[in-house]
């Protein structure tokens, strides 16, 4: 009966874990370019007291095993980078990726991180920086004197000042093998890991990389129906699991009280 208990808890710490992550998704569902993240499950070992095709008597052998498993376990977290809804906020620096790709954001460190947030702003200098300040890579700087500023879906950067029209620039995406093995950091950045695998520079709209919409923002991936039933199913399992150990405990005291008699 001990082991039920011990299983039912795995089954209820795992069932908390798929809660926390629900969580963490829904209060995300504004959040631009945010990616909702799936948690995957794995069962335990499993105490085999008999293998299958064992031999039962004289030229027979059991059709199937004896065993119990020990539980479940969770595997990993995994974001899901289905493209968002686009939202037109009608401002020239506000871009979003159709289809694959990333920004490239330079922290202090002189660290290179990657973002899905196209909120671009003008710094002090001029230079074109994400909405916690960190610049965008390769460096675009828009000229004080600009009167308009418009990004090309190949994500050229022109300015129109008092000397005509020119490009100062031309925003560089970056995409990775596995997305699924970036690292959340924060702030809307991913960095590379191994699982990742190395980043691959390239143009938008080219070789595989999304397009650039200019004047247009990436909301969350998260569906609010998905994740209430998720976490609807959560709390069922969560339950199921109390109760397996309830019932086990019913069961312990009475053998208990019928041991003691």
């Amino acid at each position: 009966m001990l082991k039920a208990f011990a299983t039912a808890a795995t089954g209820m710490s795992a069932q908390q874990m798929m809660v926390d992550v629900t969580a963490n998704n829904l209060a995300n569902i504004n959040t631009t370019g945010f990616k909702r993240s799936q948690i995957d499950f794995q069962d335990l070992l499993y105490v085999k007291m008999r293998e299958a095709g064992t031999e039962i008597a004289s030229g027979m052998k059991s059709p199937s095993g004896l065993e119990i498993g020990s539980g479940v376990r969770p595997a990993s977290t995994e974001k899901v980078f289905t493209n968002g809804e686009f939202v037109n906020t009608g401002k020239s620096l506000d871009i979003a990726i159709a289809g694959d790709g990333f920004l490239q954001v330079t922290m202090p460190d002189g660290a290179t991180k990657y973002t899905r947030d196209g909120t671009l702003q003008k710094g002090p200098d001029g230079q074109l920086v994400t909405t916690t300040g960190y610049p965008i890579s390769p460096a675009i700087s828009i000229p004080a004197e600009a009167t308009s500023v418009d990004i090309a879906p190949d994500g050229g950067v022109n300015v129109t000042t008092p000397a005509g029209t020119s490009t100062v620039g031309t925003i560089q995406l970056a995409r990775f093998p596995n997305p699924a093995g970036l690292s959340s950091e924060g702030n809307n950045l991913l960095a590379e890991t191994a699982a990742s695998g190395a980043a691959t520079t390239g143009t938008a709209g080219a070789n595989g990389f999304g397009a650039i919409q200019s004047g247009f923002l990436e909301k969350s991936n998260v569906q609010m129906v998905t994740e209430l039933v998720n976490l609807i199913t959560a709390q069922r399992a969560y339950e199921v699991n109390s109760r397996t150990i309830k019932a086990g405990d019913e069961m312990l005291r009475n053998a208990i009280q019928i041991a003691s008699v």
